[in-house]
This record gives structure tokens, C-alpha cells and sequence, in this order.
């Protein structure tokens, strides 16, 4: 049997590097691309590790011809690329007056651009030899805004709505590329930790939050599994269904939540460096600070595993019931302490 070759991009933390270590565990090839060597190096490592083999490549996804050049290194190096990962982001929080146009653009080159220009590299060369599965790495906030992001939420959206044409004309075209996008929750990843912020306070995951190996986890489902979409977490199922059934009650609710569910209690640094035009070195991780409040499974992923692809209705009563649930237990949840 050939040895599966995967590319991800943003694999040097979080849940590109997540999910890389995941394929390795499979025994693939995995080309990992990222900004940073030192980060990608450290990765690889642990692909190789978990028993895989691993080839780091540096190229930023705001450049497609960096981009194109790694996916062809990529395949002289390790074969046909079977899977292609689009993985790689970058965020701000802020408010869009705090904001510079050079920033929200930046974050757009890399969020969104970037999945188009990943979605190119593979597409041409999956095209030609009829055959392979891209995957993008969505959020629910592609479906549901939250203030204090709205760079990302805007680029996330995007994605989708990009994915979603590209997905027609693949069908028109009688193609069969594959292409699959996994809607994500809060995430504990070094995103946290380098992201730029115009905030009073360190910013943090809006809980429930997940482990990125729950990520990655669906992300190996999606790629062998290449449905139209899927959902990972009850509360990214419940907030896709309260946009679509009450948007405005959830824009009063996230005006008055949001900007304290995205905080710590702890002061942020005013040295802070961040990774929006440049790699931080020495945070490349898989995990952020929030092990402790993070959940390492999804229970209503591990329903859609077993179950199959299940409708968006079918998941927002499993959502409906395991938030009615939390509510009725902890109704004011504390804030983060800066211990975390």
C-alpha cells in the first residue's frame, strides 16, 4: 500500500501542527508548511515521532507563488499529494475603530487568501491526475460573528462562501477532487498567546473550548470521510442554528457576553509581540494555556462518526439539550484566571 502524502499549511501550532502529528500517527507523509522553521522543525519532529515521515517547508500562504513552489517541493520530495489541509490564520481582537485597513487586510491575506491560495496549489495538481481531498478548517464563526474579531469572522466567512462555489463547479465538471470544510469551536491553541489585541486584558477561547487534537481528529474524518461539511462541537451546531433562526437576539447577547468571554482576568502585557506580519519564535506549540478548562473530546462529533453525516437540525437539539443542561448547573460561569 503507498504511503499517503498530506500538506498542511499553519503546521507549525496549533491545529495544523494538531493535525499533522495525527496523520503521522497514520504512518503518512506529511509536508508541513508555516512561516517559522524553528516552529516547522519542532513539528516535524513529533510527526516523525508518532511515526510518520515529515518534510518542513517555509512559505508564507499570503504568496501563492511561495505557496505553489512548496506543494511542488512537496511532491518531488514525497509523491502525489493525497490530502492538501488549509489550516493557516491569523486574527485581531479589537474593535474595527481600533483597527489599521493594513491589518485587516493582512488578516485577510492570510485567512482567507491564503485557503484560496492553498485551494489553487492542490486543485491544479489533484485536477490532473483525478484525484485527492482538500480540506478547509472552518469555524463556526464563518456562520456566526463575534465582536472583538471581525477580520477573522470576516475572512472565515469568506472561506465558506469561496468553498461553497469551488464545490459547484467541481460537480458541474463531473470532478472527482473532493472537498470537504470543518466548521470549528473555541480551540485551545498559542493563537491566544500571539495574536494581536486591543484589549484591557488577555485574550482567550469563548467556552466551551477543545483540545486541538479534537480539531485534528476531525479533520482525519473529513479527509477519509470528505462529506460537504461538518460540525464539530454542540456549541458550534447551536450557534450555526440560532443565526439562521434569531440573528439579532444573538447580536444583543454577544454584545453583552462576548467582549468578557473573550478575556482573561489577567492584565495584558504591554510588550506583547504578535505574529501578524512575522512568526513570534519560541510559543510554536500545539496547546495554548487553557488545558485545564478544555475539553478533550466532542461527544456530539463522536455521534456524527458513528452515525454518519448528521443533518445541521440533528445536531442543534444535541447542542439545545447539552446547553440547556449547562446552563441549569453552572448559570454564571466564571472568567479565566490568569493561572490557566
Amino acid at each position: 500500500m503507498l504511503q499517503q502524502v498530506i500538506a498542511i499549511t499553519g503546521a507549525s501550532a496549533g491545529v495544523g501542527r494538531a493535525a499533522a502529528v495525527a496523520f503521522g500517527r497514520r504512518g503518512a507523509a506529511v509536508a508541513l508548511i508555516a512561516r517559522s522553521l524553528s516552529g516547522l522543525e519542532s513539528a516535524a519532529e513529533e510527526v516523525r515521532a508518532a511515526g510518520g515521515r515529515a518534510l518542513p517547508l517555509v512559505a508564507d500562504v499570503s504568496d501563492p507563488s511561495a505557496l505553489a513552489a512548496a506543494a511542488s517541493e512537496a511532491e518531488r520530495a514525497l509523491g502525489p499529494i493525497d490530502v492538501w489541509v488549509n489550516a493557516a490564520m491569523v486574527t485581531i481582537f479589537g474593535e474595527v475603530e481600533q483597527m489599521t485597513p493594513e491589518e485587516v487586510r493582512r488578516v485577510t491575506e492570510v485567512t482567507y487568501l491564503g485557503t484560496v491560495n492553498g485551494t489553487m496549489a492542490a486543485l491544479h495538481r489533484m485536477q490532473e491526475r483525478g484525484h485527492g481531498t482538500i480540506v478547509q478548517v472552518g469555524s463556526a464563526l464563518a456562520y456566526r460573528s463575534i465582536p472583538l474579531q471581525s477580520a477573522y469572522c470576516g475572512a472565515k466567512a469568506a472561506v465558506r462562501g469561496f468553498t461553497d462555489s469551488l464545490r459547484c463547479e467541481l460537480i458541474h465538471q463531473g470532478s472527482a477532487v473532493r472537498l470537504t470544510m470543518v466548521q470549528l469551536p473555541a480551540v485551545n491553541t498559542p493563537q491566544f498567546e500571539w495574536a494581536r489585541a486591543y484589549l484591557p486584558h488577555h485574550p482567550q477561547p469563548v467556552p466551551p473550548i477543545f483540545e486541538p487534537e479534537v480539531a485534528a481528529d476531525a479533520i482525519l474524518w473529513a479527509a477519509e470521510h470528505p462529506a460537504r461539511e461538518y460540525v464539530v462541537g454542540a456549541s458550534s451546531a447551536m450557534a450555526i442554528l440560532g443565526q439562521k433562526v434569531a440573528p439579532g437576539l444573538l447580536d444583543r447577547y454577544l454584545a453583552s457576553t462576548a467582549y468578557a468571554g473573550q478575556q482573561t482576568a489577567e492584565p495584558i502585557s504591554l510588550d506583547r509581540a504578535d505574529n501578524l506580519f512575522h512568526p513570534v519564535e519560541g510559543l510554536h506549540a500545539t496547546r495554548g494555556r487553557f488545558t485545564r478548562e478544555s475539553r478533550g473530546h466532542s461527544l456530539q462529533f463522536e455521534a456524527v462518526k458513528h452515525a454518519g453525516t448528521i443533518g445541521l437540525a440533528a445536531l442543534a437539539l444535541l447542542a439545545g439539550a447539552t446547553l440547556a443542561a449547562t446552563a441549569t448547573m453552572r448559570k454564571d460561569p466564571p472568567r479565566t484566571g490568569a493561572a490557566a
